[in-house]
């Protein structure tokens, strides 16, 4: 009977693993609880080093031996996967080429409304040298305070936007916009108006989607999804599934929070991670570095903000930025530099 309870115990525990290592392949990825378990892999690494641990110990008590020992490889065998897939979409430092005069450098940060400073939004921007600054939970009054921040500093930009709290039933509150700037040496841009008047857009927190107005140029859209929470899992789902649909044309540069890992983009991708869009931190080496929560090292972070871009351009470069951990936001901005393909 012990004997049978063992195997059981270690069937069990081997789904288990192999569930919150790649769920994509029990296409589970977007299920709760297990698209909350997946976006934390550095937890999961962890809970298998202890559980590494304690079979370790009991395997000095004859009687748990076998188990003991069966657990310790399932441990082993989770824990390295887990190492594995973190260090193919990176975990480095990363870093920028110096740019082109073809260069687009992509900024993104979701501000926590008036939690930071927009001088400080715009010192950064123009540090980083941004061309495109998407903007997550930032108000248009924030928004064009940064513009003209970045103007002063010599750098610039069009500050376009969307907000939920115009809309009935919806608060009007800093997570209810997005705004999203735009050098005007990238052109004249203006925002999609099907997802201004409530037609298509994200469910509950606004997307901004901005068209070259000649026609030239990339798609530019600045992304917030809806955090998937267990009572807002199937608006996060559409979320996501409307978003890789923003991807489906050939020109497209999508910067944003999305709430969602690479994990999450399974299946959703029509030649890219999400649509027709690759991730360009995974292309550049900070793929695994975590963007979302500022209160955790960015090792033990989940890397929900992304920048991603059809097979149009092509990323160089990529820096989470940790040195800000202190702003205000519980979110650290993203920096991606993209070139043009050449084709």
């Amino acid at each position: 009977m012990l004997r049978l309870l063992g195997i059981l115990i270690t069937v069990l525990a081997a789904i288990a693993a192999a569930v919150v290592t790649w769920p994509q392949f029990f296409r589970l990825e977007r299920t709760f609880p297990i698209a909350q378990i997946v976006s934390l892999r550095p937890v999961v690494i962890l809970v298998c080093a202890a559980v590494l641990v304690l079979a370790l110990l009991l395997c000095l008590a004859r009687p748990m031996r076998a188990l003991a020992a069966s657990l310790a490889i399932i441990a082993v065998l989770a824990g390295g996967a887990n190492v594995a897939i973190l260090m193919m979409r990176g975990v480095g430092p990363g870093s920028l080429p110096e740019p082109t005069d073809q260069s687009v450098r992509v900024m993104t940060w979701n501000t926590a409304g008036d939690g930071t400073d927009a001088d400080l939004i715009a010192q950064t921007a123009v540090a980083m040298r941004a061309d495109i600054v998407a903007l997550p939970e930032t108000t248009i009054e924030t928004g064009e305070a940064v513009a003209i921040a970045m103007r002063d500093l010599g750098s610039p930009m069009w500050a376009h936007h969307e907000n939920f709290g115009d809309r009935e039933d919806f608060p009007d509150w800093a997570s209810n916009s997005t705004t999203l700037l735009i050098s005007p040496d990238l052109g004249d841009y203006s925002v999609v108006s099907s997802t201004t008047d409530g037609e298509s857009n994200t469910s509950q927190v606004p997307t901004v989607v901005a068209m070259p107005v000649d026609g030239t140029g990339p798609v530019v859209v600045a992304v917030h999804a809806v955090a998937p929470r267990q009572s807002a899992m199937g608006d996060w789902q559409s979320d996501l599934e409307w978003l890789a649909d923003q991807c489906g044309s050939a020109n497209v540069i999508m910067a944003g929070d999305f709430n969602a890992t690479v994990d999450h983009m399974a299946r959703l991708g029509t030649g890219g991670d999400l649509g027709n869009c690759r991730d360009a931190a995974v292309a550049t080496g900070t793929g695994a570095v975590g963007t979302w929560s500022t209160e955790w090292p960015a090792v033990f972070g989940t890397p929900i903000d992304h920048v991603l871009s059809t097979d149009a351009w092509t990323p160089t470069g990529s820096v989470v930025l940790t040195s800000l951990d202190d702003s205000g936001s519980d979110h650290r901005p993203l920096v991606v530099q993209l070139e043009p393909a050449a084709h």
